[in-house]
């Protein structure tokens, strides 16, 4: 018998996810300093705002949002994995059975 991992009410940290977030959009901006394949359009020059020096942000509904999303991916992955292994009758699920379930998975989400 399967056990769910999380229950109903709980979820990510909200400010673990906007953390995550904003590491990669600190990645991403080094990533587009380093390279000089971004042009400015003449609208943003006179405005003196480009791609490059505007700030990523997302507002408290959208990283509740992703929470959610990412608690649902997670647990449908844990679930899809834990069928796997009943399957070859084990108890604990491994990274094996993670790796079989990401491609259709990846597909669904």
């Amino acid at each position: 018998m399967r056990k769910n991992v999380m229950d109903a009410n709980s979820t990510f940290d909200s400010d673990l996810i906007h953390a995550i977030f904003k590491h990669i959009w600190a990645r991403r901006f080094r990533e587009r300093e380093r390279s000089d394949a971004i042009d400015a359009t003449e609208a943003e020059v006179a405005l003196g705002t480009t791609k490059k020096n505007r700030l990523a942000s997302a507002n408290a509904n959208a990283l509740k949002l992703s929470c959610e999303l990412l608690k649902s991916f997670v647990s449908e992955a844990v679930q899809r994995a834990a069928i796997i292994a009943e399957a070859e009758g084990m108890d604990k699920i491994e990274a094996t059975h993670l790796e079989r379930i990401l491609p259709q998975l990846l597909l669904d989400f």
